[in-house]
C-alpha cells in the first residue's frame, strides 16, 4: 500500500541477509581459535614472567634483529608490536572497507547505530579514565577505548550459540568501527615525532601495491616488496607502523569485476586477501604480540593488588568495566530516543547490556596503546596488569549475562519448535 514504507519503524538490530549471516558465522568460527591462542599466549607470558626464569623472558624480548642500515635493528617485542600487528590491522582494514562498500555500513540506517555505539564506547571510557587517573596520567586516556575483536568474538562464539544473529552482527560492526577510531587515535595522538619526507615517499610503494592488486596480482613475491617498503617508510616517519597495514588494505578493491568491467558483489580481492591473511593474523600475529606484551611480573597477590591501586590502573579498569558499557548503552539509547528506532523483535535491552559489557574486553589494542603512552619499562607494569584484569573481568561478567540470556532464547526456541510440531498433528488427535 502507498505510504506503508513511510510509516515503517526502523529497527536497531535488523536481521541480516543470509550471505551476511553466513560470513559472520565463518568469522566467528575462526576467531574462536584465534581467541583461544591469544589467551594461551598471554597466560604463557604471565607464567614465564613470574617464574624463576623471568629474566630469560626479558632477555628474549630484548633480542635485536633486522638490518641496522635501514634503522630496522629492532628488538623482538618491537617487531611484534610494529611488524606483526601490521598484519592484524591489514585484516581489520580489509574488513572495514568491505563493511563500508558492500556490508551493513553502506546502509546509513544500519550504520548509524553501531557507529554511534562505537563513538560512545570510545568517548565515555576516555572521560572515565581521566576522571579517575587524573591529569598527570592523561597520556593514557585512549587505553580503555578499544575493543579486542578477536577476544570478544571468541567469547561470544563460545557462550552465545543460542543468541540472535543480530547481536553477533552488531558486535562485529561495532568492533570494526572501533578499530577505525583506534587507528585514527594512534596516528593522530601517539606520533611522538613526524618526518614528512619518509611519509611522502611511502606513497610510491603504496601506489605500486594498489596498481598491482587492481590488476589482479595475487603472488606474495610480487606484492610483499612494495608492502614492506611502505611499512618501513611509515615506520621511519614516526607514525606507528601498523597504520601502514590499514593504508595497504584500503587500496584493495572489494568488488570483483566482470569481463565488461562492471563491478559486482562477488568474491573480490579484499575477500580473497582476508581469507588468506586472517589465519595468519589470528593464529600468529596477535598471539605473538600478546606473548611479548602480556608478560609482567605481578610480585604475588600483594604486588598485583598494589599495581591495581595505581591511579592509572584504576582509570583503565574503570574505563573498561564502566565506561565501555555506559558509553555504548547511552549512545544506543539516544539513537532509539531521537530516531524512534526500536529493538528488533525478540531482543531486549538486557541483551544489549551483555554485549556492551563484552565490548569492555580491550586486550590487543589496549596493550599497544599502553606501550605507546607509557613505554615498556616499570611504568608500564600497572597498565598491563590493569588491561589484563579489566578485560578478564569484562569477559566473565559478559559470560554470566549472555549465558543467562542464551538459556532464555533456547527455551523460546524449544517452545516454538514444540508448537510447530503440534501444528502438524492430524485433526483427529488434536485436543478439542
Amino acid at each position: 500500500m502507498p505510504g506503508t514504507s513511510a510509516t515503517r519503524v526502523p529497527r536497531l538490530f535488523n536481521r541480516s541477509t543470509w550471505p551476511e549471516a553466513r560470513r559472520i558465522a565463518d568469522i566467528l568460527r575462526k576467531e574462536t581459535i584465534g581467541g583461544a591462542l591469544l589467551l594461551a599466549a598471554a597466560l604463557a607470558a604471565l607464567i614465564w614472567a613470574n617464574s624463576p626464569w623471568a629474566q630469560t623472558y626479558q632477555d628474549l624480548r630484548a633480542i635485536e634483529v633486522g638490518p641496522a642500515a635501514l634503522h630496522l635493528n629492532l628488538d623482538l617485542a618491537t617487531w611484534a608490536a610494529d611488524g606483526l600487528l601490521a598484519i592484524f590491522f591489514f585484516v581489520a582494514g580489509l574488513e572495514l572497507k568491505r563493511e563500508f562498500v558492500a556490508g551493513d555500513l553502506r546502509d546509513v540506517r544500519r550504520a548509524v547505530v553501531p557507529v554511534a555505539a562505537a563513538v560512545g564506547g570510545v568517548a565515555v571510557p576516555a572521560l572515565v579514565y581521566l576522571a579517575v587517573a587524573g591529569g598527570t596520567a592523561a597520556k593514557g586516556w585512549a587505553i580503555p577505548t578499544a575493543t579486542d575483536i578477536a577476544f570478544a568474538l571468541a567469547v561470544l562464539a563460545v557462550i552465545g550459540r543460542s543468541l540472535p544473529d543480530a547481536l553477533r552482527t552488531f558486535l562485529l560492526t561495532l568492533a570494526v568501527v572501533d578499530d577505525l577510531i583506534a587507528i585514527i587515535i594512534i596516528a593522530t595522538f601517539y606520533t611522538s615525532h613526524l618526518s614528512v619526507l619518509p611519509l611522502l615517499v611511502a606513497v610510491v610503494p603504496l601506489a605500486i601495491f594498489a596498481v598491482l592488486v587492481r590488476r589482479g596480482a595475487r603472488a606474495w613475491w610480487l606484492l610483499l616488496p612494495p608492502a614492506f617498503a611502505c611499512w618501513a617508510l611509515v615506520h621511519a616517519s614516526g607514525v606507528h607502523a601498523t597504520v601502514a597495514g590499514v593504508l595497504l588494505a584500503l587500496t584493495v578493491p572489494v568488488l570483483s569485476r566482470t569481463g565488461a568491467g562492471n563491478a559486482t558483489e562477488g568474491s573480490g580481492p579484499a575477500e580473497h586477501f582476508e581469507h588468506r591473511f586472517r589465519p595468519l593474523s589470528a593464529g600468529v600475529a596477535v598471539p605473538v604480540f600478546a606473548f611479548f606484551s602480556a608478560g609482567v611480573g605481578l610480585g604475588g597477590l600483594g604486588g598485583a593488588a598494589g599495581a591495581l591501586s595505581d591511579p592509572v590502573a584504576m582509570g583503565i579498569v574503570a574505563g573498561l568495566l564502566v565506561g565501555k558499557p555506559v558509553g555504548i548503552l547511552a549512545a544506543t539509547w539516544l539513537v532509539a530516543r531521537f530516531t524512534r528506532a526500536t529493538l528488533d523483535e525478540g531482543l531486549a535491552w538486557i541483551d544489549m547490556a551483555g554485549l556492551a559489557v563484552l565490548a569492555g574486553i580491550g586486550f590487543t589494542v589496549s596493550l599497544l596503546v599502553g606501550e605507546l603512552a607509557f613505554g615498556t619499562g616499570e611504568a608500564a607494569a600497572p597498565v598491563k596488569i590493569a588491561v589484563l584484569a579489566g578485560s578478564l573481568t569484562a569477559a566473565l561478567l559478559a559470560t554470566v549475562i549472555l549465558r543467562l540470556r542464551a538459556r532464555v532464547y533456547r527455551r523460546i526456541h524449544e517452545s516454538e519448535t514444540a508448537d510447530s510440531d503440534n501444528d502438524g498433528i492430524p485433526d483427529l488427535y488434536q485436543q478439542p
